[in-house]
């Protein structure tokens, strides 16, 4: 059995967080390293952490498939952690970890400096993710989010930009979370539990439409309106 020399620094870390137990994988060493340091660490002894604790994996801007997501997952599940939350810098991994039922965070934009553009234009490429999110999941992103599939309640999306989802939205949805009140909500069938855009909040009216429609959250006088999108195209010609 292959172990780690004790004179190499364990560069995997798990670091306790009152968010859970923070599992810290450095980019640049090779995959096969990052198994066997992540072994060592779980069989080391060195407990940070109780059985069932939760775990969110930082990975930085390394590229990580959902093979390898899983593997990591099985690996923590051998120890009774549950990996709950993948935070990256990278598109693919955060479509990969979504996609395997993962929540997701990417890390905020930074703020603009002096002569450059108003934080309300949004200039990170979207988020596309083709997939169902369940309830418990959550996907932050500094720009569009996209999302081909159902939304459950208690499935919560936040963006900094707009938030699309090509089907039924029933769970929570944050559009322009750092402000922007220009941001949009779209989807094919809007039963959000929540609403909000920028600092307004809302939710879907109770009545329900006889024939569903697309339909698009907006913020107009303050307030957060819905509108069928034909409607909402009409007022903005």
């Amino acid at each position: 059995m292959q172990t780690l020399p004790n004179s190499l620094p364990a560069q995997v870390t798990f670091k306790g967080s009152p968010e859970g137990l923070r599992l810290i994988l450095p980019v640049e060493l090779p995959w096969d390293e990052i198994v066997l340091q992540l072994q060592h660490r779980l069989n080391a002894g060195e407990r940070l952490w109780q059985g069932g604790a939760s775990v969110v994996l930082e990975v930085g801007d390394r590229l990580l498939d959902g093979q390898q997501l899983t593997a990591l997952d099985e690996a923590l599940a051998g120890q009774q952690l549950h990996l709950m939350r993948v935070r990256t810098g990278r598109r693919q991994t955060a479509v990969a970890a979504a996609v395997a039922g993962f929540s997701v965070d990417q890390p905020e934009k930074k703020a603009p400096q002096e002569g450059e553009k108003s934080p309300e234009v949004v200039q990170v490429e979207p988020l596309y993710v083709q997939t169902t999110l369940r309830s418990g999941m959550c996907l932050a992103h500094p720009g569009t989010i996209v999302v081909v599939g159902d939304v459950n309640p208690g499935a919560e999306l936040i963006a900094d930009g707009d938030i699309l989802v090509w089907g039924t939205l029933r769970g929570m949805a944050h559009a322009g979370a750092r402000g922007n009140t220009r941001a949009l909500i779209f989807a094919l069938r809007l039963r959000p539990t929540q609403l909000r855009i920028a600092e307004r909040v809302a939710r879907a009216p109770d009545e329900v439409p006889a024939q569903p429609q697309p339909e698009v959250a907006f913020i107009q006088d303050n307030t957060i309106h819905i509108a069928v999108t034909t409607e909402f195209a009409r007022r903005r010609n």
